[in-house]
């Protein structure tokens, strides 16, 4: 007769299955990942991830909420400690940069890849708009304190872009280690005086 898993044992387990996966996911792109290789890769029976996930793409689905939720909780834990809208800019790129290199994996199948985000996957897609929100709300600071002008939609999207350009660029070795931060450091700079008040 199975054990009676315990809610405890079925978040363990879960959060197991879902390291294994973010790893194989991102070094064999999650099309060639079959659910019997995460079952190898924790060394339980071919059907056992089944009795937690409906299927690979749910299992997918439950990684890329942990990434959104964890890189959120970053830059929003980078926001809230700086005092001044310019001090909020500066820690929540710097808390950027370093969660995708602290998170490779995370963070390409946060956003090199594409998945619905749909009625489907409703944790990803409220997930997706914590992370979003992240790239706009020390934009609305700026604009606030009349570091700013703009719509913060679309300079968040540019700041956004540059910085993942930077981090994609290094991460494929075509910057040298640690040139990512430095250039989005100037980049930030730079674009930031072509939105000052008068600019």
């Amino acid at each position: 007769m199975p054990r009676v898993l315990t809610e405890s044992d079925v978040a363990d387990f879960r959060e197991r299955l879902c390291a294994a996966a973010e790893r194989l996911f991102a070094e064999k792109g999650p099309d060639a990942v079959t659910m019997r290789q995460l079952a190898s890769a924790l060394g339980v029976s071919p059907m056992t991830p089944y009795r937690y996930f409906a299927d690979k793409d749910d299992i997918l689905a439950a990684v890329r909420t942990n990434g959104f939720n964890q890189f959120a909780a970053a830059l929003e834990a980078a926001r809230g400690k700086a005092k001044s809208a310019r001090a909020k800019a500066a820690a929540v790129g710097d808390a950027y940069v370093r969660f995708a290199f602290e998170h490779p994996h995370t963070y390409k199948l946060m956003f090199d890849l594409n998945q619905p985000m749909d009625d489907a996957y409703p944790e990803l897609v409220e997930a997706g708009r914590r992370a979003h929100e992240t790239q706009t709300a020390w934009v609305k600071d700026q604009i606030a304190a009349g570091e700013m002008e703009g719509d913060p939609q679309q300079i968040g999207a540019m700041f956004w872009a540059a910085t993942h350009g930077v981090v994609v660029l290094e991460m494929a070795g075509k910057l040298p280690a640690g040139a990512a931060r430095e250039l989005h450091h100037q980049l930030s700079s730079t674009l930031a005086k072509g939105l000052k008040p008068g600019a």
